[in-house]
C-alpha cells in the first residue's frame, strides 16, 4: 500500500512574515484593518511586514513614544526583503508588559544577500505593544 503525504502550501498571497497564513488573515490585520497584535511576537512580524510594504505609518504608529525617530524613508529604499526567521521570543505574552524577540531577516542589496540578526524589545502601555529598541 502507498501513501501521500500531501506538502501544505502557502497560500498565494501568503503573508510575508513567513506564517502559513494570507496576508489578511495575518498582519493584514494590523497593517490594514486596525487590529492591535496582541504578543511582542505578532507586532515584530507585523513590523517586518510593514518593511516590506513600506509601511512608514505603521512603523512610527507601533515604535514607542521614547525611541521613535521623527521619520523614516522607506519610500526611497530599494531593499528587497527575502524572509524572515523567529529564533526565540521571551516574554512578551498576553499577560505581559515586557517581551523581546530574537530574529533573522534576510536582504538583498546591490546582488548581494545580507541578514540583520537583531533581538528587539517591545512594551506594552495600555494594550498596545510596542517596540521600544533593539541590539545586534
Amino acid at each position: 500500500m502507498v501513501f501521500f503525504m500531501r506538502s501544505r502550501k502557502p497560500p498565494l498571497d501568503a503573508c510575508p512574515c513567513g506564517a502559513p497564513h494570507a496576508y489578511a488573515d495575518c498582519c493584514g490585520r494590523y497593517l490594514d484593518a486596525g487590529q492591535l497584535p496582541p504578543t511582542a511576537e505578532a507586532l515584530m512580524r507585523s513590523r517586518y511586514v510593514a518593511y516590506v510594504r513600506k509601511r512608514s505609518d505603521y512603523l512610527l504608529r507601533t515604535w514607542h513614544p521614547s525611541t521613535r525617530p521623527a521619520q523614516l524613508d522607506l519610500e526611497t529604499e530599494s531593499v528587497p526583503w527575502l524572509g524572515l526567521k523567529v529564533v526565540r521570543a521571551v516574554a512578551g505574552g498576553l499577560e505581559d508588559v515586557q517581551g523581546t524577540v530574537e530574529f533573522v531577516a534576510r536582504y538583498k542589496i546591490a546582488g548581494r544577500a545580507h541578514r540583520l540578526h537583531e533581538i528587539s524589545r517591545f512594551t506594552r502601555e495600555d494594550g498596545q505593544w510596542f517596540y521600544l529598541d533593539a541590539q545586534d
